[in-house]
């Protein structure tokens, strides 16, 4: 076990510092949205949802409406139904408690370790995948208590671009994930479609663009799959 979360921390590590200034970014604007220091980072202890935590800050920072900071949290975390369905394979024989324990602890880099693990391994560990969840979340709860601190004493700290750590951090998982063409489609159009959809679309231009990336991808993936059966 103990080799199991040495493991699991060297795995999770470079993500985890990569993190760091997106979860400082997140407790300091956290406190200059009008939080209290212990509502701050009650946000990273029971939310522990990075990208949705900073959306909801910012749109409740300009008051807007309930309507629109659940509309966006809901479709920014969307993509954790996709991963929850590959653990529900993993985890359909465990019992309940230790589903629930995953399910929180689940994030794109705990994810993104814990497949790597079980394709290296050839079997997935339950433990593993807790393990590094559980390093990460400890690291996002660091980071977030610092930016509290920075954020009562520091102004304007979104000005600096520590958001630009939530694009590097998905780069980084993302350039590892890339194994043929299905990928790179996906990526291509979904950058292109972004780029020409923000100006006429809004707000839900990301939407529409990974929903065309996600086609574009999978459009690409039967055709090839079709090549190969008829060869």
């Amino acid at each position: 076990m103990a080799r199991l979360a040495r493991q699991a921390f060297a795995a999770i590590l470079p993500l985890s510092i990569a993190v760091i200034p997106w979860g400082v970014l997140a407790g300091a604007l956290a406190i200059q949205a009008g939080c209290s220091p212990l509502q701050a980072q009650c946000l990273s202890v029971l939310v522990f949802a990075g990208a949705a935590q900073l959306s909801a800050v910012t749109l409740t920072a300009s008051a807007a409406p309930v309507s629109t900071i659940l509309s966006s949290t809901v479709i920014i975390s969307a993509r954790h139904v996709l991963y929850s369905l590959v653990f529900r394979t993993h985890l359909a024989n465990e019992r309940l408690s230790k589903r629930v324990l995953a399910a929180f602890l689940l994030t794109d880099e705990m994810f993104l370790v814990s497949e790597a693990h079980t394709k290296r391994v050839g079997k997935f560990s339950y433990w593993f995948a807790v393990f590094a969840g559980g390093f990460f979340y400890f690291f996002w709860n660091v980071a977030t208590f610092v930016g509290i601190l920075v954020g009562e004493s520091v102004g304007e700290l979104d000005a600096l671009g520590l958001d630009f750590a939530i694009v590097a951090t998905f780069i980084a998982m993302s350039v590892e994930q890339i194994k043929g063409k299905p990928e790179v489609v996906v990526i291509v159009c979904s950058a292109v479609a972004a780029i020409l959809l923000k100006s006429v679309a809004g707000d839900v231009y990301i939407i529409f663009a990974t929903l065309i990336g996600m086609t574009s991808g999978y459009l690409v993936f039967i055709s090839l799959k079709k090549d190969e059966d008829k060869s």
